[in-house]
């Protein structure tokens, strides 16, 4: 942690009459082992000149800081409580040296070079060759510790500190005899990161100390934070001596800045010149998250600084209670003082007991060190196990694991750190109007990830509006559906949204990618998740499906009703003429022709997939069957009307036999297809992205377009015999109305083929429905079509006469 600051002229003064001095000497007191303390008892140091003739003068320092005034003399408190303990370290007295180390690192230097050899410097051989001091308790800041630490390191003289947080202090190689009683930055770091996540803050502006507290915490931050998904607008380094330009820049930077959330890793010196320029400035607004350096500080928590600080968030040490401390402190009274002076009258740093926060820090650093020496002087660890004996006091300093008063517990890991807890304080106002720490969370780091950080539940003050968090976001979230895409040349926190593809979903607010639904899914509408698709097949419940069926019950309607019609006039010359018995055959293949497309309709199953193709193809091989036995009936009747011609008796038998003998090589097609890759149901995915389109697959190609081949095979042979026979002499020719409905046929047939391998989906199974339909009708309306008007409405010609016409009579 950062130096802690001065308290003003008024606040020097007030005291100046009680303490004596501003050049406070160095407070001490013989002892059987002596503790070495180093606290910024001064805060300003005026360096002499150097004549280089003449002996350096001692370093003069000014500015008395009341608080850490304060620790120094709760580290005096805690070996007097030691010296009168029974229990621990009896019948023997421990002694302090404390410096003021002026909050410089070289007085730091001096101030550890006079604890270990007894005085400040050291000329020709007055070195003892022995420490003055078996341990050290400071520096109140990370740059002095890791100076005293290097130096004392080399001598195994262990060094606690009670503010240095710096996390480099905890390599074991650089500093191998330093220990301390308040948590690293490591975890400080970390818990920040972690709540700037937690509150939805990606987008912050951070600014430090530009020393080793500051560079080394806000360098962790920045690498926890980026874990977190949490970006940095802009990082600022000052030191609190720098010059105001420097300062008013930095406050600029802030204020220019788009994020609404400023980290600050401040020791309280540098908070100090930095929120004076802020409200120079008129910097409001703006959320801030500060490290416990400064965030308990009382002093900073004025009316007037609430104007900025309002709201403000931060992790502090737990604060304690010491029974007895305050009495000690309202007895202090240095030799200048009078007598009649009352430390009770004065409010200041240096009488509030109230939070005792870093006081507790030094209060156990002293504890720890009494325990060290009483397990090296007794030779035992823990609770009595024997263990061989050390001479060095860090090794037992190392061990100790003890309860406070408190109930808190005392112990150091590997490192030398504590284990890591910490308040969340946040600045709210009481009814008064005065600014007070409310603990509203806290972080624990030996817990397991994801249990560390926890709210308890108090409403926060946030600043700006008390009752909305801010928002600080480089980019708004992107909703479900949409997913994150970079903007080149910046953060990752700022990104565009682009709205997933077709087929791809992203059901979390800013995600980084959208996912691939499944084979069998696809996106909804917003894209924010994954649905069935969409199954598609003609069914009997859409427009056309119901068309395309009823135009099927027409057919096999109307070649019923004809059916009908050649049945009631069976004994008439227009029915006997055109073989009555092939006609029945033929429209009741014709109704079946019909009735099949009825089997393409509705949800493919595997029934329904072998029965259409196969129906399909031996009711249409049936009905060719018979359209081609009765062209070779009209051949041949025609050629026995010749002179000397007679009709054989067994064209009945061999009409017959060749329609059964051409349906039944269909049907072996149709078994060989079924046996081998029969048709089954098959979902094409292929086809289209969107939707499933659930259909037939024929299974064997070969055999699907043996089918089609086999029936136009009987289609062709019946047109060339139907067109050879066109012109034979008769009135009533059937030769020419079934080459008509050859021609429709095939035409429906050929133009079928380019339709069906291009048409997608279930339009698929329309067009084989239609050519169905299409080329059922024209042989029912071109082959019966006239035959019923003659019955029906041209009685008159329904004769024998009449149809044998002219050219028969002649011939007669």
């Amino acid at each position: 942690m950062g130096v802690l600051g001065a308290f003003g002229a008024e606040g020097e003064e007030a005291l100046c009459r009680i303490l004596g001095s501003p050049e406070f000497p160095m407070l001490s007191r013989e002892g059987d082992v002596t503790i070495g303390g180093a606290f910024t008892i001064h805060t300003e140091i005026s360096e002499p000149r150097h004549s280089f003739t003449d002996t350096p003068p001692p370093l003069t320092c000014s500015s008395m800081n009341l608080i850490d005034f304060h620790l120094a003399q709760t580290m005096i408190f805690a070996i007097e409580e030691i010296n009168n303990s029974s229990s621990l370290l009896p019948n023997i007295s421990i002694g302090y040296r404390i410096y003021d180390s002026c909050g410089s690192t070289l007085s730091s230097m001096r101030a550890v070079m006079a604890l270990m050899n007894g005085q400040e410097r050291t000329v020709g051989k007055t070195c003892s060759g022995q420490s003055a001091v078996h341990a050290i308790i400071g520096a109140s800041d990370s740059s002095s510790t890791i100076v005293m630490s290097r130096s004392t390191g080399a001598f195994q003289i262990p060094v606690i500190s009670h503010l240095a947080t710096c996390a480099c202090l905890s390599n074991r190689k650089e500093f191998p005899s330093f220990f301390r009683t308040i948590p690293s930055d490591f975890y400080q770091s970390r818990a920040l990161a972690q709540l700037v996540k937690y509150f939805g803050w990606t987008w912050v502006g951070a600014v430090r100390s530009d020393n080793a507290y500051g560079n080394n915490g806000m360098a962790t931050f920045v690498e926890a934070a980026g874990l977190e998904g949490v970006c940095i607008e802009y990082s600022e380094a000052i030191l609190w001596n720098n010059p105001r330009e420097q300062i008013a820049r930095v406050v600029e930077v802030i204020s220019r800045a788009s994020s609404k959330v400023v980290v600050a890793f401040l020791s309280q010196l540098e908070m100090d010149v930095l929120l004076e320029e802020a409200l120079a400035q008129n910097l409001t607004g703006l959320q801030w998250v500060g490290s416990e350096s400064w965030i308990s500080i009382d002093r900073l928590a004025t009316r007037r600084n609430s104007a900025v600080l309002g709201g403000t968030l931060g992790f502090t040490i737990s604060k304690s209670k010491i029974p007895g401390l305050r009495e000690f402190l309202l007895q202090v009274g240095p030799s200048q003082c009078s007598g009649s002076e009352k430390l009770e009258e004065i409010s200041n740093p240096f009488t509030d007991t109230s939070e005792l926060r870093f006081s507790n820090n030094v209060y156990k650093a002293v504890y720890a060190v009494a325990h060290s020496i009483h397990d090296l002087l007794t030779c035992r660890h823990g609770e009595g196990q024997e263990k061989r004996c050390s001479l060095e006091p860090k090794g037992y300093l190392r061990d100790v694991n003890f309860p406070m008063k408190s109930g808190e517990r005392v112990s150091f890991d590997e490192n030398g750190d504590p284990t890591a807890i910490y308040e969340l304080v946040n600045w709210q106002r009481d009814q008064a109007g005065e600014t007070v720490f409310v603990t509203v969370g806290n972080y624990n780091a030996s817990l397991p990830n994801g249990d560390q950080f926890a709210m308890n539940g108090i409403q926060i003050v946030w600043a700006g509006n008390p009752l909305k968090r801010p928002r600080s976001v480089c980019s708004d979230s992107c909703l479900p559906g949409f997913r994150q895409a970079e903007i080149k040349g910046m953060p990752v926190c700022c990104f565009s949204c682009i709205p997933c593809a077709a087929g791809e979903i992203s059901n979390l607010t800013d995600s980084t990618k959208c996912k691939q639904c499944s084979l069998e899914y696809w996106s909804n509408g917003d894209k924010s998740r994954c649905v069935p698709k969409v199954v598609e097949f003609l069914s009997f419940d859409e427009t056309m499906g119901i068309l395309l069926a009823a135009i099927s019950l027409v057919g096999a309607c109307l070649t019923t009703l004809v059916s009908l019609v050649f049945f009631s006039f069976r004994e008439t010359p227009i029915v006997k003429a055109s073989n009555s018995e092939l006609s029945f055959l033929l429209l009741f293949s014709l109704t079946l022709c019909f009735l099949c497309s009825l089997t393409f309709i509705g949800r493919p199953s595997e029934w329904s997939c072998m029965l259409r193709h196969t129906a399909f193809g031996i009711t249409f091989a049936l009905c060719m069957s018979c359209v081609l036995a009765k062209t070779i009936a009209v051949v041949i009747a025609f050629q026995a009307t010749m002179p000397g011609n007679t009709v054989p008796q067994c064209s009945i038998p061999l009409q017959r036999i060749s329609v059964f003998s051409c349906t039944l090589l269909q049907v072996v097609i149709c078994v060989l297809w079924l046996a081998l890759a029969p048709s089954v149901p098959f979902k094409n995915t292929a086809h289209a992205t969107e939707k499933i389109i659930l259909e037939c697959d024929v299974g064997s190609t070969i055999g699907f377009w043996a089918v089609l081949g086999y029936i136009g095979l009987l289609a062709l042979l019946c047109f060339v015999l139907a067109f050879l026979a066109r012109k034979l002499p008769d009135n009533f020719n059937e030769a020419k109305f079934i080459t008509f409905s050859m021609l429709i046929f095939c035409a429906v047939w050929i133009t079928f083929i380019p339709a069906y391998v291009s048409s997608p989906g279930k339009f698929t199974v329309a067009v084989e429905i239609f050519a169905i339909l299409a080329s059922s009708f024209g042989l029912l309306f071109s082959i019966f079509g006239p035959k019923c008007y003659i019955i029906l409405l041209k009685p008159e010609k329904n004769t024998k006469k009449h149809i044998m016409g002219k050219s028969h009579a002649k011939s007669q």
